[in-house]
């Protein structure tokens, strides 16, 4: 059997599997179940689901080749997100409780406005939007490599099968479907690590005790980076900007938050919240692991390391010296992490959309509210699609990389704002907040230009703080000393 059908068959299955629990999911479903899955889901899945949707299937490509040029050194990125994952749960989960919101950007008009309010909608837009077609750009020239274009497929009819089969198990059940495919991702994804780990490691001849040596003196397992600050892989800027990535781009992303908000109260959201950053830690630990036991399987083969080595961990799965089952679970973790991922992002962005731009919740008709949702359901797949196309005829960067550079950029006013409404009680000028939310991301490519040129400095992820300490210096010049008469917002920050 040739490997696309291997690949087709895999694919498949696992879709029928999928649109099987998308059905029991979405049994009974209505607009409420959609935005928020009626708030009844069990904590512990939820924690589970989370920790999978964390990863996507830019993780499951990309991270096993960062060994090569950085070692170990996005643990102490990930040893970040746990404590910023502990800010979250007790700082941001009460909060939106409290306010009882459907999307986490209303906080934002009841704090400073209506234009606010529509520039952090439309900052985690463009940001998720991006972000998801980055991650599953990866998992379709993937699928472009191994199976359409040796059967002649051009790669754009790749993208609208992919697209349009995951608009099919998501345009019903939202929110409540995305938690319990997101829980299969998660079992799928870490049993096709730990079996790839185990296949790699039994081609090499390694008993266990032979696998952690020899991963222990490779060069690559170096975790820790604290000799040299200029560099991007430093201890302390991979930390503390992991901190500030986790809060934005989990508490303050729609997409993630969507599912935290779908327990019973705030107290099982904050369970599921630290449970799930401190298992992300040994997911993430087992992946650069298999890349590490990877790069020692190319030296024995005598294969060089390929120019991009997001292409590592597939060159190995399909290596003709493996057993096909190897290839398979390749397949499965990376069509089980993208199709997730993709699927979570466009339910949260078709709330965000619906909830946040157009407003459509605020009608009484619930006729007319589902079929806007369903409209912009249609709309998110398109641009989407759209998007991961010209991604793949301009990208030249890795794509964990790419993901969190793009991060650096959209979500630093989002960040930017929230933390500026927690800490201080000031209205602002709410109407030219987003000219800030604009200029910020602008001015810090600027800094970041001018550190390297003057300073040889490699700004990495810390971009982000940067990004939302503008936000907050543009909001504190446009804030007033006292309550204009014409504030239609309530100016609190609890």
């Amino acid at each position: 059997m040739t490997q696309p059908v291997i690949i087709i068959i895999t694919i498949i299955a696992y879709f029928l599997l999928l649109l099987a629990i998308s059905w029991i999911a979405s049994r009974g479903s209505d607009n409420t179940t959609f935005f928020t899955g009626n708030r009844r889901a069990p904590w512990p899945l939820v924690a589970f689901a989370t920790a999978g949707a964390a990863i996507s299937g830019v993780t499951f490509i990309s991270v096993p080749g960062m060994v090569v040029g950085k070692g170990y050194a996005y643990l102490q990125m990930v040893l970040g997100f746990i404590v910023g994952y502990m800010l979250i749960a007790f700082v941001l989960v009460p909060l939106f409780y409290r306010r009882n919101l459907i999307s986490i950007y209303g906080y934002l008009e009841q704090r400073f406005g209506r234009s606010t309010y529509k520039a952090g909608a439309w900052f985690f837009f463009i940001s998720k939007m991006l972000g998801a077609a980055v991650r599953f750009f990866v998992v379709c020239a993937v699928l472009q490599l191994l199976v359409f274009h040796p059967l002649g497929i051009p790669f754009e009819f790749n993208v609208i099968v992919t697209i349009a089969l995951i608009w099919l198990y998501t345009m019903q059940g939202g929110v409540k479907t995305v938690i319990w495919t997101d829980t299969l991702k998660s079992f799928c994804l870490i049993m096709s690590v730990i079996l790839c780990i185990f296949f790699v490691a039994s081609n090499l001849g390694f008993s266990f005790s032979d696998m952690t040596a020899a991963i222990a003196d490779h060069p690559t397992s170096r975790m820790f980076f604290f000799d040299n600050p200029k560099e991007a892989t430093y201890f302390w800027k991979q930390f503390i900007a992991g901190i500030f990535m986790a809060i934005a781009t989990t508490g303050l992303d729609q997409d993630m938050m969507q599912r935290n908000l779908a327990c019973r109260d705030a107290a099982q959201s904050r369970k599921n919240m630290i449970v799930s950053g401190i298992t992300q830690f040994f997911v993430i630990a087992l992946f650069l692991l298999l890349g590490t036991l990877m790069l020692i399987f190319l030296d024995r083969q005598g294969i060089g390391i390929p120019d991009k080595t997001d292409d590592i961990f597939g060159i190995v799965a399909t290596h003709s010296s493996m057993p096909v089952i190897v290839g398979v679970l390749f397949i499965l973790g990376l069509v089980a992490a993208a199709y997730s991922a993709a699927g979570s992002a466009l339910t949260s962005l078709t709330t965000s959309f619906t909830v946040d731009i157009l407003q459509a919740h605020k009608s009484d008709n619930d006729r007319r509210v589902t079929r806007t949702r369903r409209a912009v359901h249609v709309a998110m797949s398109i641009i989407m699609g759209a998007v991961i196309v010209v991604f793949y005829y301009i990208s030249n960067q890795d794509a964990i990389s790419a993901v969190y550079t793009l991060a650096s950029y959209t979500y630093g006013p989002i960040l930017g704002l929230f933390v500026y409404g927690m800490i201080t009680s000031r209205p602002v000028r709410d109407r030219l907040v987003p000219l800030v939310c604009i200029l910020a991301p602008a001015l810090s490519w600027v800094v970041q230009w001018a550190l390297l040129k003057c300073f040889d400095y490699h700004t990495s992820f810390e971009l982000l703080i940067i990004n939302a300490l503008i936000t907050g210096l543009g909001l504190h010049l446009l804030s007033i000393s006292h309550h204009p008469s014409t504030t239609t917002a309530p100016q609190n920050n609890g």
